[in-house]
């Protein structure tokens, strides 16, 4: 996948797939607290709900609650992001998983991208957060595109 166009393998440019019954929102796996923050508010502006995830049992934890927005922060080298995509393999899968990193890391991070539905970098989420959490943090199985 390169930053700019990532593959959607779950059918970008397809019908939208019929919306599931709302439950949990976004739940969000990152190192640099004031990024999880931002997601937070902008998920907390859009009625979104919102769940950090600091630690893998925090993870574990929110997994149970079945999110519909998975986001993990490939950059974040004091937290392990195999065990945290094995933890959401685990889980089931209870949703999509959308991961960033840096146009520095993206090919140190690359092992990682083709466990996550998407992967964009830091910049990418950014600008697309509010669309992204509208579409997928409450309704949809849909993996982000």
């Amino acid at each position: 996948m390169s930053p700019e166009n990532a593959a959607d393998p779950l059918g970008a440019g397809t019908e939208a797939a019929a919306p599931r019954p709302r439950r949990p929102g976004v739940l969000v796996h990152a190192r640099d607290l004031l990024f999880s923050s931002r997601i937070g508010e902008t998920a907390r502006r859009l009625g979104i709900p919102f769940r950090a995830a600091r630690t893998l049992d925090d993870l574990r934890a929110g997994l149970a609650g079945g999110p519909s927005l998975i986001l993990l922060d490939l950059t974040a080298s004091d937290l392990d992001m195999t065990a945290a995509l094995d933890a959401v393999d685990s889980a089931g899968r209870p949703a999509p998983v959308l991961a960033w990193t840096t146009h520095v890391l993206w090919k140190t991070s690359r092992p990682l991208h083709e466990r996550c539905d998407r992967v964009v970098t830091r910049e990418a989420l950014t600008a697309e957060l509010p669309e992204l959490l509208r579409r997928y943090g409450a309704t949809s199985d849909r993996a982000p595109e």
